[in-house]
């Protein structure tokens, strides 16, 4: 078919290599470094972190909802680990600790299962789910 012809759409030029714009792999890296980090104290998604502000500018709108997502995924669990923390000498750190540990899970999974149905997160900016 020729390149002209509508029908046959864009064709793609062996000597170029593919777009990495719709490319899941970052997106799904950041969740694994975040699943990873509830059991490295939070260290790998930090790398995580860093990852989704380098690729959120530059990603289409349906992967940026992930970003935003993961954004502000590390930032609540980091807010509610320090607010845990500072409140378990009085006990009630003892219950909001598991319970970020929980949240950070969820929201890791129910991410990952947006991201490989290929669809944005729909509510990238919502702070519970």
């Amino acid at each position: 078919m020729s390149q002209t012809d509508p029908a046959a759409g864009p064709t793609a030029d062996p000597a170029v290599p593919p777009a990495l714009q719709d490319d899941k792999t970052m997106p799904l890296v950041v969740y694994a470094l975040y699943l990873a980090g509830l059991i490295s104290a939070g260290l790998t998604g930090v790398v995580g972190v860093i990852l989704a502000y380098v690729s959120k500018d530059a990603a289409p709108d349906w992967l940026r909802t992930h970003y935003v997502f993961q954004i502000r995924t590390f930032w609540l669990a980091l807010l509610f680990s320090v607010i845990g923390g500072v409140l378990t000498p009085v006990g009630i750190g003892f219950v909001i600790l598991p319970a970020v540990w929980v949240w950070t899970a969820v929201r890791c999974i129910l991410g990952l299962s947006w991201l490989l149905k290929v669809q944005p997160y729909p509510t990238p900016r919502n702070w519970m789910i």
